[in-house]
């Protein structure tokens, strides 16, 4: 069984890896699944909807005589990762209390 992955998590997964260093699209991807399970037909229009969003800038670099699309956090894109790590922060804590057993409401019942 897989989570499913919510639009709003892959895309602070993405800036959150863009925030380390810049990456190209195929190196992002992989490094994207390293954590979760993305392929690049999935990884590229969310680079494009971030770029659009204006999260992402993009430079060019040569590279064995191609060019190679460098992706590249915008201070926007600091920001809203921001915003995505605090609902992200808030839904996981929110989730632990379930998940988690409270040793105290255990102690309680075992009495």
């Amino acid at each position: 069984m897989k989570i499913q992955v919510t639009a709003d998590l892959l895309d602070g997964l993405v800036l959150a890896l863009l925030n380390r260093e810049d990456y190209y699209g195929y190196a992002l991807t992989q490094e994207m699944q390293k954590a979760i399970s993305i392929s690049e037909s999935t990884m590229y229009p969310v680079l494009r909807r971030l770029r659009k969003d204006g999260y992402l800038t993009t430079y060019d670099q040569p590279f064995q005589g191609r060019n190679r699309r460098y992706y590249q956090i915008t201070d926007s894109g600091e920001k809203h990762l921001e915003q995505v790590y605090k609902m992200w922060t808030d839904y996981k804590n929110s989730l632990d209390q379930v998940f988690i057993p409270d040793k105290e409401h255990d102690s309680a019942r075992q009495a």
